[in-house]
């Protein structure tokens, strides 16, 4: 008795987050709704990777997989055996949603500029950490 006592009166962190996630899971039941109640969107999403290796391109496959609407229109890497690699891998695995141009292809140091300019609606960034703070200042401006 005195354990539960001293719970109440002196609440710790983990206490506190326990008793809060069953108070929210019980207020929040009766709103959720069954995923039939919803449409299917019917717009394509295309999606840019800026770095194509095995992390990109294990991220791209990803993303081509989370839904029927999405698309690889663009890619882009410093190296291009990288960016060929890719390709070649995500096109073995799912051709149909690998619709990259040989325009939309980019390589280089810009290579990220290309693709965030080329109208896509998603981009994956990939890169090593180093390069991104540069590549998203772009994607913001």
């Amino acid at each position: 008795m005195k354990e539960i006592k001293s719970m109440i009166q002196n609440p710790n962190r983990r206490q506190f987050v326990k008793s809060t996630a069953v108070a929210t899971g019980a207020i929040a039941a009766p709103f959720i709704l069954p995923s039939r109640g919803f449409a299917q969107n019917s717009e394509t999403i295309k999606v840019g990777l800026i770095g194509c290796g095995g992390r990109g391109t294990g991220a791209a496959s990803q993303a081509l997989s989370a839904d029927n609407n999405v698309v690889l229109s663009a890619v882009g890497d410093v190296f291009e055996d990288r960016l060929d690699g890719s390709l070649k891998n995500l096109r073995s695995q799912m051709e149909d949603k690998v619709q990259v141009d040989p325009d939309h292809q980019f390589i280089g140091f810009d290579a990220y500029r290309k693709v965030i300019d080329s109208g896509v609606d998603v981009v994956i960034l990939t890169t090593p950490p180093g390069f991104r703070p540069m590549h998203l200042e772009y994607a913001i401006q």
